[in-house]
């Protein structure tokens, strides 16, 4: 959903005087909401809209934000990560480890 000018819109550098505090009473640093707009948590990115060289969001969005990664945390991963496993070794490469283990052993005859 994007956000409305009729929403309570302000820069994100506003918002951590706004939003509940951390553990030991810190707050939320700027630099978090930033991320939270560019990147996400998650999957699920911050709305904002870019007023002139700021960027911005707004208190219905934050909480849409918040909203949304409560519902996903108690939906579970939307996927999950595969065991990992050696990468597999292009053909080549595999003919050039067995021709250098046979001269090895060749080397050691």
């Amino acid at each position: 959903m994007a956000i409305s000018l009729n929403e309570d819109v302000r820069a994100l550098a506003e918002w951590p005087a706004c939003l509940p505090t951390r553990r030991g009473g810190r707050k939320i640093h700027t630099s978090t909401l930033y991320r939270w707009a560019l990147h996400g948590v998650r999957g699920v990115k911050l709305e904002s809209l870019q007023l002139g060289g700021t960027l911005a969001t707004s208190r219905e969005a934050l909480e849409r934000f918040f909203g949304e990664l409560a519902r996903v945390k108690a939906e579970g991963p939307a996927f999950t990560h595969p065991t990992r496993t050696r990468p597999t070794l292009p053909a080549r490469r595999l003919r050039e480890i067995a021709n250098a283990n046979t001269a090895a052993a060749e080397a050691l005859r």
